[in-house]
Order: C-alpha cells, then sequence, then structure tokens
C-alpha cells in the first residue's frame, strides 16, 4: 500500500520532468544525501554517486552533451516507499550528432517526503 507522501512526490516528479525541469525536481524534492545508481559506468561518469551536487553536475552534463527532441514520461507507478517512472526519450547527442531513441525505468525511494535513491534500468 502505498503512501500518500510517496504519491505526491511521485506525483510533482512526473510534473516537473514533463515540463523538462530536471534541475526544479532536484531541488525540490530529493534529500541532500541523495543516491543515484545508474545501470552501468559511462566514460565520465561513475554508475553510483551521492549528493545533490554530483546529481545535479550529472543531469547538467546530460543537458550538455544532448540536445532533446521530445519525452515522454509515464507514471508514477507506487509500491509502500519506492515509485517508478517510465521515460522514452527522443534525442541527438551533441557530439556525434547521432539520434537516438532512449528508454529507462527509474525507480525512486522517498523517506521523510524526499527523493533517498534514484536507481536507472536501461540497455544501451
Amino acid at each position: 500500500m502505498e503512501s500518500n507522501a510517496t504519491l505526491n512526490v511521485g506525483k510533482k516528479l512526473v510534473e516537473l520532468c514533463k515540463k523538462g525541469d530536471n534541475m526544479k525536481a532536484i531541488d525540490e524534492l530529493y534529500s541532500p544525501d541523495i543516491e543515484s545508481h545508474e545501470a552501468m559506468d559511462m566514460p565520465g561518469m561513475p554508475g553510483k554517486m551521492r549528493g545533490l551536487e554530483a546529481i545535479r553536475k550529472k543531469n547538467k552534463d546530460f543537458d550538455e552533451q544532448m540536445e532533446m527532441h521530445g519525452i515522454e514520461v509515464e507514471g508514477p507507478f507506487p509500491f509502500g516507499d519506492r515509485f517508478a517512472v517510465h521515460y522514452k526519450m527522443d534525442a541527438t547527442e551533441k557530439k556525434t550528432n547521432k539520434r537516438i531513441k532512449m528508454e529507462e525505468v527509474a525507480l525512486y525511494t522517498v523517506k521523510d517526503g524526499k527523493i533517498v535513491k534514484e536507481e536507472f534500468f536501461y540497455t544501451m
């Protein structure tokens, strides 16, 4: 059974991500001690990081490397203190000018009304 606080955080995150307001979502919804887990290490980006500054930098780097053409955000899908969000992105990698379609599922854990962990599931 999901808690209303978790569901409310999930709804707000989805609303902000649909608008492209990722940094606002981080500032408003993330715990200062946030943990982030990517499915794999990437060049210049470790798979695991902690803290708001690291998460802000990861999002800023992504925005600088990719030109977004569109994003679909579905969810939240709540379960207890967690919720999942399904993302579909259409983007061009600025360095190579290669257009790619990305799809991922993110699992967020909420404690005391803030996101304390984000985990991303995808294939490359």
